[in-house]
């Protein structure tokens, strides 16, 4: 089959950065210059100028065994003095890290000093819990600092930590710990959850049970257990230790040992998993030079002036690298909220950024789409003037919700940087600079600095601007995976199995090519449909959709069809307004009439149908695979990570009846 991906939406729309705001930005267009000059040398540079060594590096980068790359390999350095102690001892004890609120309300501020000796005690806490250099730790937090406490406080002691979702069940949690080898799991007696608690100590409890026959849980010696929730749980004497009896009890001093750049960091098990759990492994020098080099440009992060909000969960890559370890590499002031975004009421976010002076916000697109389905009168009764730049991550972005974004929530004139990465890529690779770039709605525009992408066919061939096909990265960058835990053989498979010759790559996105060149994701590759022949991608279909006034949020599949060989279905959200004032029949049918109109026939719905919910990750993201056995009428396959499992129910039902 061809991997060329049709075209077929245009944007023209162009915004520049202000004068002012490219006079004052991070990164200038100098930085593709010198990165295009010697890409390892640049990286040297960053990781020089951004973090604390302990011991020099000599050599940058290693590719004698592609594709196990090592980067500063001869360095060490710990991680957890490069975002904590470094900044208390630079005199910047007393800047706030943490401006946590809880979903009910309750808030502390927490200072870099304070940060800095909770971890030192949460680090002697797990040396005289037997943890240490190569120890596996999972964690099992809500959004509470405890949770960046214990990230930071394994990473200090060289073990390895493993952060497994709050709202993943307990055969998840054991599957990962099982996996991982953990030593130890850090949780919570749960935390809050649209405005009642939800119990966390409990699934683990069951975790480490008996689970379907495979007897009790092998590795796991302790649970520290943070009191958040207040709910009733069951307790063991010879297992279970409360954060607050052994923290508080133990010594702040602990001397940070260094090391070796290639040092384990963390383990993160990608969702949606059957089977065996897919563990991506990351390490210690690279990772942390290019999450803090790229929160540095990309966020356009001023330490002393900026107020930081990137609204991802801990559980997700986006909150390892643009919660914990980037912004607090970075020394930058952040906000960390609880809860979810309409809770206790709709404007629960914009209140946030309103109260603690917001100056850059970071989330998805399913959040902004969100809002857009609520409307704008309720962002527009809070003063948002703070925010100066906004930020996209998790799946493409649609030109109307980009517009709606920035118009809206940015005021007209906040630049977006809509960022492309993966779990597995560590940190963002593509993206706008915001002091540089022309912003294009709904384009993640070009490679950072250092990073090496393009778009080819199944042969490996560039495709050419104004194509669309398979999006690779063709040259090792920092942050990369350095395998799947345990497993060398599935990492080489899956990864790099496709381009094996040309040493690419290709973690299954599409894209294309504009004229100017400049990247759109498509999505997966496994979304794309081929229909009487055409390759055809879902998120421009959804793009189109939600390009209609009507519509909210929209999510695309294709279904087999006897015809066609796949036919276009899609699941739509209504704006409320119209639903009041129309028959959903008649919607319908006139998004289908409108697709025809935006793309071509081709692209028309075969079924539209109107739904209240889309099945959605905690993280934001549409779990699309589920929508697909919807409409190909087959039983619907794991719902685990879902934010809200009776989501698929509902649908079913809905089409069924």
């Amino acid at each position: 089959m061809s991997s060329q991906i049709d075209h077929l939406l245009s944007e023209d729309r162009r915004f520049a950065p202000s004068p002012a705001f490219a006079a004052a930005a991070v990164g200038d267009a100098e930085l593709y210059a010198r990165a295009e000059a010697d890409r390892p040398a640049f990286w040297a540079e960053q990781a020089r100028d951004l973090l604390h060594w302990h011991t020099p590096f000599t050599t940058t980068l290693d590719w004698s065994n592609p594709p196990f790359a090592e980067w500063f390999a001869d360095g060490e350095l710990n991680v957890a003095y490069n975002c904590l102690d470094r900044h208390v001892e630079a005199g910047n004890g007393d800047r706030v890290a943490l401006l946590w609120e809880g979903e009910p309300g309750d808030e502390r501020r927490v200072t870099y000093a304070e940060l800095t000796d909770e971890v030192k005690r949460v680090a002697n806490v797990l040396a005289d819990l037997g943890v240490g250099r190569g120890d596996r730790v999972a964690i099992y937090l809500p959004m509470i600092p405890e949770a960046i406490a214990a990230m930071l406080a394994v990473a200090r002691v060289g073990a390895i930590h493993s952060v497994v979702f709050g709202g993943f069940s307990a055969d998840s949690l054991r599957a990962r710990i099982d996996d991982a080898g953990a030593k130890l799991v850090i949780t919570a007696d749960g935390g809050y959850r649209k405005g009642k608690v939800s119990a966390l100590k409990p699934a683990v409890d069951a975790a480490l049970a008996d689970r379907n026959g495979s007897g009790p849980q092998e590795t796991v010696e302790h649970v520290v257990v943070v009191r958040r929730g207040g709910n009733d749980v069951e307790w063991n004497g010879e297992r279970d230790l409360w954060w607050h009896d052994v923290v508080p009890a133990a010594s702040a001093d602990h001397e940070a040992q260094a090391f070796p750049a290639e040092s384990p960091l963390f383990i993160l098990y990608t969702s949606g998993t059957t089977g065996k759990p897919k563990g991506i492994l990351h390490t210690s020098g690279g990772y942390l030079t290019q999450t803090a080099f790229t929160n540095r440009v990309v966020h356009d992060i001023h330490p002393d002036t900026d107020v930081y909000w990137c609204t991802a969960d801990i559980g997700w890559i986006t909150g390892h690298s643009y919660v914990t370890y980037g912004p607090l590499a970075n020394g930058a002031t952040q906000v960390l909220y609880e809860g979810t975004p309409d809770t206790p009421h709709p404007g629960r976010w914009w209140e946030l950024v309103e109260k603690y002076g917001v100056t850059v916000l970071y989330t998805a697109p399913t959040a902004i789409r969100s809002f857009m389905k609520i409307g704008r009168t309720v962002p527009q009764s809070f003063n948002l003037s703070s925010l100066r730049l906004l930020g996209s991550v998790g799946e493409p972005i649609n030109p109307e919700a980009w517009m709606w974004y920035r118009e809206i929530i940015g005021s007209g004139h906040a630049p977006i940087v809509d960022t492309w990465w993966q779990t597995e890529t560590g940190a963002i690779m593509i993206s706008a600079l915001p002091g540089v770039t022309e912003a294009k709605p709904g384009s993640a525009q070009v490679p950072l600095p250092g990073i090496a992408v393009d778009v080819v066919d199944e042969s490996g061939e560039h495709v050419g601007n104004g194509n669309g096909g398979l999006l690779v990265v063709t040259e090792p960058w920092p942050s990369m995976l350095r395998g799947i835990w345990g497993d060398p053989d599935r990492f080489v498979e899956t990864y790099w199995s496709k381009f094996a010759d040309r040493g690419f790559y290709f973690a299954g996105d599409g894209a294309r090519l504009d004229d100017d060149g400049d990247v759109w994701l498509l999505g997966r590759v496994d979304d794309v449909m081929n229909v009487s022949g055409h390759r055809l991608s879902t998120a421009e279909i959804e793009s189109a959709l939600v390009a209609h006034e009507a519509t909210a949020e929209a999510a695309v599949v294709g279904a087999s069809d006897e015809t066609t060989g796949q036919a276009v279905v899609a699941f739509v959200i209504l704006k409320q307004s119209f639903l009041d004032a129309h028959s959903a029949e008649g919607l319908a049918e006139t998004l289908r009439r409108w697709v025809g109109e935006q793309i071509g026939p081709i692209a028309r719905p075969r079924d539209i149908y109107i739904v209240a919910e889309l099945p959605k990750t905690r993280s934001g993201k549409i779990m699309r695979r589920l929508l697909r056995d919807v409409a190909e009428g087959r039983e619907v396959g794991d719902t685990t990570t879902l934010a809200d499992t009776m989501v698929m129910s509902t649908i079913q039902a809905k089409i069924t009846s």
